[in-house]
């Protein structure tokens, strides 16, 4: 760790200074590159007509060796906009005071430590830091047609992706994709059983339907099967089949490129992103107004 940082959480003890902790997400995606960078198009991206070019990076993206320096070439403009000042002393080390407010900022890596005096700040710096990555689709908003409201769920798994994002991948280390489609069924059991509770939803009294693009997840649940990795989840995910036995749970086929589930889960072409979009009911208020 980085000696300014140790002297920062020196001081914040003898202080009794609130600290927080925040992570950045896929960080070298957020900066842009300076340099004229090329490379094969990506899967999903190549075009047809143009299949032999390249394409110019916007972008800076991992495996690039100003990665890191560009990631915190952006960070550093991004920070001065909330009228943090730069110790010079310390090159991702910021400070920030309002009247007897004071907040430090120190970024390790894809680390953040918000370090300050007074919460209310704290919070309201934070709430601007979490808003940036909603700029680009400030424009777009969930519809709900006159139609039932009916739940329904799509279930993917990322291995290379963070462990923690409940909004689209399961928390939970599998063993394989089919206990993570289980995973997704348990949830939608928990889901169900609260928004009974409501009693406002009349169509959560039929089996709440998990769309996956996993063969072997459905083969499990419809006729069960022995191998190895179906022993080792037996215990915890397998009960879910007298669940589906009871109606609470139907597990149904989708295709790979169908899957809702895939534009959070995993980076997918533009084309592809825009029918997910579609699909979710997501619209720009450019259409609708």
């Amino acid at each position: 760790m980085a000696k300014f940082i140790w002297i920062l959480l020196a001081v914040t003890a003898w202080c009794d200074y609130e600290i927080w902790q925040m992570d950045v997400k896929t960080i070298f995606l957020n900066s842009f590159v300076e340099e004229e960078i090329y490379r094969d198009q990506p899967e999903g991206f190549t075009s047809v007509v143009e299949e032999q070019k390249v394409c110019r990076l916007q972008r800076s993206i991992y495996g690039l060796k100003q990665a890191s320096q560009s990631w915190n070439t952006y960070f550093d403009e991004v920070i001065r906009g909330y009228d943090f000042i730069k110790n010079e002393f310390g090159p991702y080390a910021y400070k920030k005071i309002s009247g007897s407010s004071i907040a430090y900022l120190a970024l390790y890596v894809d680390d953040i430590l918000l370090i300050g005096n007074d919460v209310k700040m704290l919070e309201t710096l934070k709430h601007g830091f979490s808003l940036n990555y909603l700029k680009r689709t400030k424009d777009m908003f969930l519809i709900y047609d006159d139609g039932e409201l009916i739940p329904k769920g799509y279930s993917d798994t990322s291995f290379q992706s963070e462990d923690d994002d409940a909004n689209s991948k399961q928390s939970t280390t599998v063993d394989s994709t089919t206990a993570a489609e289980y995973i997704a069924a348990k949830e939608a059991v928990w889901m169900k059983n609260y928004i009974q509770e409501l009693d406002v939803v009349p169509s959560i009294n039929e089996p709440v339907v998990i769309f996956c693009d996993n063969n072997g997840a459905i083969g499990q649940e419809k006729k069960p099967r022995s191998h190895h990795h179906s022993k080792l989840t037996f215990r915890r995910y397998h009960l879910l089949r007298e669940i589906e036995s009871r109606g609470d749970v139907r597990m149904d086929r989708v295709s790979a490129a169908k899957n809702t589930a895939d534009p959070l889960t995993k980076p997918i072409s533009q084309i592809a992103r825009t029918q997910h979009v579609d699909k979710m009911d997501l619209r720009s208020m450019g259409d609708s107004f």
